[in-house]
């Protein structure tokens, strides 16, 4: 009888240790400025022409406190003038004229509630 006394009481210290952690750590879920949309997917970038290029992000993205650059081969990288679009959570991106390759936008951009998303976008510009 007192074993298995002692065992419940074991029993119920671990699973309050395991509320009480599991309380702790969860954190609830948070908006993070995530793209919805790219015009790259619409409309390719040309040689030789100089080029905005249009995120859509589900949440507003506060710009001064964003950064964006595009990167051409051998991973340089170039910081891109951005601008706010007509819509919320619109960036629009100038491109200056670019020879044929390989490139990427790489942007790190702060949601309007301050959570920070960084992430890569691939393309391609043909002759």
């Amino acid at each position: 009888m007192k074993r298995a006394k002692q065992l419940a009481l074991r029993s119920a210290a671990i699973f309050a240790l395991t509320a009480s952690l599991t309380l702790i750590t969860v954190q609830p879920a948070r908006a993070h400025a995530v793209v919805t949309e790219s015009s790259l997917s619409k409309e390719p970038v040309k040689a030789h022409h100089a080029t905005k290029v249009v995120l859509f992000f589900n949440s507003n993205v506060e710009l001064r406190l964003s950064k964006v650059f595009w990167v051409s081969e051998g991973d340089v990288y170039h910081q891109a003038e951005i601008a706010r679009g007509k819509k919320s959570g619109e960036l629009h991106i100038k491109l200056p004229p670019l020879e044929p390759g390989d490139y990427a936008i790489k942007y790190k951009v702060f949601a309007a509630d301050g959570h920070l998303t960084e992430s890569t976008i691939r393309f391609n510009v043909a002759p």
